[in-house]
Order: C-alpha cells, then structure tokens, then sequence
C-alpha cells in the first residue's frame, strides 16, 4: 500500500478505493465469489443462484432533498441486488446510533424505510442496534445487507459484453451528489436540486423480462458515471467511448457543478442504472425505460470499442475526445 493511512479518499469509489480493495481486501479474503468483485456476490447453493450483498450508510447530513439516510440504505441495497439480475427478497438492517441522538428523528428514518420498501416485495427480516458515546458516530450509521435470487437464464458480466454493445443510462445523472451538497453546507439554490434516491428493481425487472440482450448492469454511485465505465472496461479487451451531448443532465446540476468546478460524470447517483445491451436492443430497452416515471430520461449515450481496450473516452460538445479517468481524490466524500 502506498499511503500510511486512510483518507477520506479511500473511500470514494474511485482509485484509492479500488487499490484498497484489489490490495488488502481481496488479497486476503479471496474466493471465486468475491473474484468477481460485483454489485452483489452470486452464490450457487443447491442449484439455487443467490445473489448477496451488503453496504454501510455514513451520508452527512442525515436528511436531504429527496430523501434520507434511511431511504438510502434500503435502496441502495436493492439496486446492488437488482443490477445483477437478482429479484430482491429480504434485507437486515444494523443501527450505530449515538448516544443523545433525537428518537423523533430516528422514528422519522425507520418509517422512511418501510415506506421505501412497501411496493418492492423486500422485507426486513433480521437486524442489529449498537449504540456508542456521544460523538462516537456523527449522529447514526445504518448497515443494510440483502439477498435475492436469479432465475434461470439471467448471466450478467462483462465477459460477455462484445464491441458494438450499446451503452445506456437511466436517466440524468449527479443528481444525488449535488443534492447532498447543497443541503450540507445550506447553498440554498434554487430550483432546489432533489436526490435521485429510489428502488430501481421494479424497472430493472421490466427490462429483463423483455427478452432484450441484456449483458451487464451496474448502478453508478460513488465515483458517478465515469467510475462505473472505467469499471467494466479495467483489464478487459474493449473500451467504450460516450457523447457528451447524449448525457442527460439536469440544469440546476448542471449549472451548479459549474459554479463549484465539479464535472458530473463524478458525481454519485442512488437512482440509476448503466446498462450494457446489443446494439439490435438498444432502442427497445431505451423505450421501456422512458415508460417507466424513475427513468423517463434514459439515453442511450456509447457504445464499445475494440481500441483503446481498458479506457473510456469521451466525445465532446466541440468535437475532441478525451480519456475519461477515475479520480484519484474525492469530489464529494460522505455522499452515501
């Protein structure tokens, strides 16, 4: 490891998270499931395919536009499910509360919970509470782990994306970020920018079960979009190249990123999907999802390519193209 310590970088989604990863954990920890570094660990159990994962909320402040740390985690964690293929069917939920925290305000995140998840089919079947010291948890941290199922048929991986696969994406994006941040240091801009945050498998199961070819899912959050391409072209044989016109972008995130210097394509989203699908599909899926209220801005925005294999670029607006990389630092840190 290159650094003595841990930065808040580290766990921005970005290079240092991923050399966290690829260094310590995975070194350590290593097995065929984990290999694969996905959204959600598949798991053949029986002949059952099992899709598993987990995820810990440390988003400051603890209610935004759009949204709380409590609609967040449960989402969040139904969508790593979801993007793999899996039909999302239980969820735990582990509380690290801090001493002298509101119970108005922690009965106000549960009931957001339950609310977000009453018309997805998820339960919470199992959970845990800890309480620590004043000022031992910035007020509360919630762990959410799931689990779901895979049906037969449904095999997502970048392996199998081939050059012409399109690229598309759910919908505009930065959304979440710029809603957190305006909201943490009181920008108070107007229109109000609201977080994306939403349970996406309801959306994500009408598109499978279209029978478009479907070849890999991944929904873009720390690190935003530009992370997650870099994501699925790393060591592969492919690159992708984007159209910075085809992008979907709201105004007011847009016009914020600017005045602060941010650029969206870093930005977290907790409401959207990246879908690789054949070019044949491509537009058909794009339909579906404009019928659907969570994605009614999806675009279809790239495509793969056979050189330069591992980079993603960029077509701008005036015509260049450039190389999209991951960040090294962190835009936003505590966005989720």
């Amino acid at each position: 490891m290159k650094h003595k310590n841990i930065t808040l970088a580290h766990g921005s989604g970005g290079k240092l998270t991923h050399e966290l990863v690829r260094k310590l954990f995975l070194p350590c920890f290593n097995n065929t499931a984990l290999s694969f570094l996905g959204d959600s660990a598949i798991l053949n159990i029986n002949g059952t395919k099992l899709a598993f994962t987990t995820d810990s909320y440390v988003v400051k402040p603890l209610f935004f536009p759009g949204g709380d740390i409590g609609r967040l985690a449960v989402s969040g964690t139904i969508n790593d499910l979801a993007v793999v293929g899996a039909e999302p069917m239980f969820l735990s939920a582990g509380f690290i509360i801090e001493e002298g925290f509101d119970m108005a305000l922690l009965e106000k995140i549960v009931k957001s919970m339950k609310e977000t998840i009453s018309f997805t089919g998820v339960d919470i079947v199992t959970g845990d509470t800890k309480v620590v010291e004043r000022g031992g948890a910035d007020g509360l941290y919630i762990n959410t782990c799931g689990i779901g199922i895979v049906n037969d048929g449904i095999n997502l991986s970048t392996s199998s994306i081939e050059t012409g696969d399109k690229i598309i994406i759910s919908g505009t994006i930065g959304d979440h970020g710029m809603a957190v941040l305006s909201e943490r240091e009181s920008l108070g801009f107007t229109p109000s920018i609201k977080s994306d945050c939403a349970p996406l498998s309801g959306m994500i199961k009408k598109i499978l079960a279209s029978g478009a070819h479907i070849k890999f899912m991944r929904d873009p959050t720390r690190g935003g979009l530009a992370t997650t391409l870099n994501e699925i072209v790393n060591t592969q044989k492919y690159g992708i190249v984007i159209e910075e016109q085809a992008i979907p972008v709201n105004d007011g995130v847009r016009a914020l990123c600017e005045i602060l210097g941010y650029d969206p394509l870093y930005i977290a989203n907790e409401g959207k999907v990246v879908i690789v699908v054949s070019a044949h599909d491509a537009v058909k899926v794009c339909n579906i999802l404009k019928e659907d209220s969570l994605s009614k801005d999806a675009a279809i925005i790239g495509e793969v390519i056979p050189e330069p294999a591992g980079k993603v670029c960029l077509k701008t607006v005036i015509g260049g193209t450039r190389i999209i990389d991951m960040l090294v630092g962190d835009q936003l840190p505590r966005i989720c």
